[in-house]
């Protein structure tokens, strides 16, 4: 991964000066990202789609949690499937948007020199991690739903296909097998929470790439905090294709 501080031999920058100058440019693109990031992730489907088109709040119901798998056991219906498109959607939008922004960033610390394929390279794919974190936390802190929304798994298992096709397969593998095997989504979501930082790690050995995937990380297991004290303990709910009688 390139450095972005890194210019070409012969050339003495000032280092402090430069480093500065590169904070100033990314202090714009990164503060865009993160509200456009953070309020696609607040459009909340299950939410939304209970209060508004069911009267109803699927918060209030089973788990309490504002996500996929509570609404199917809650609401089941056609309905799922427009909250999964809304899951999808947000984290697309918020991603795509975060590429188009790094693809075109030039910090300018050297405006006669222009800035090499592998640099853009290196900006799109922070600000996509930098777009993901932002996305989740709306989607999980909802400023307009009282702070309290999903788990994150279906947005951030989009996400992860938006960022390398390469770690979705590893997140997106080991999710499936340990789903399909335990008929445990919680179980399948840990996997995703700890499996990403490391992936990150091997193909994208940048440490601040590499601190944003960490932190991704650490919201989903934190938000899976209580399904996985209920899998230590033997009595988590497993997924049924019939939804729970209310």
């Amino acid at each position: 991964m390139a450095d972005p501080t890194t210019v070409p031999t012969g050339i003495q920058p000032n280092l402090p000066a430069a480093l500065s100058e590169l904070g100033a440019a990314l202090l714009l693109p990164a503060l865009l990202i993160a509200v456009i990031a953070y309020f696609c992730g607040c459009f909340n489907g299950a939410v939304i789609i209970s209060k508004y088109i069911l009267r109803d709040d699927v918060r209030r119901h089973g788990s309490g949690n504002a996500g996929l798998t509570n609404f199917y056991r809650t609401f089941g219906g056609p309905l799922t499937f427009v909250v999964i498109l809304c899951d999808v959607l947000k984290a697309v939008i918020a991603v795509l948007i975060a590429a188009h922004i790094g693809g075109g960033f030039d910090p300018r610390m050297m405006p006669d020199m222009p800035l090499s394929t592998e640099m853009t390279v290196y900006y799109v794919v922070l600000f996509k991690y930098w777009a993901a974190l932002f996305c989740l936390l709306g989607h999980m802190f909802p400023c307009m739903f009282h702070f309290k929304g999903g788990k994150g798994i279906l947005s951030g298992g989009t996400i992860v296909w938006m960022i390398d096709w390469r770690i979705g397969l590893v997140v997106w593998v080991g999710f499936l097998l340990l789903f399909l095997l335990t008929k445990y989504v919680s179980l399948g979501s840990v996997w995703a929470g700890a499996s990403f930082p490391f992936a990150t790690w091997y193909f994208y050995p940048d440490p601040v790439i590499v601190l944003l995937a960490f932190l991704l990380g650490a919201l989903i297991l934190w938000k899976h905090r209580s399904n996985i004290v209920r899998l230590i303990h033997g009595n988590e709910n497993k997924f049924s294709v019939h939804r729970k009688k209310n």
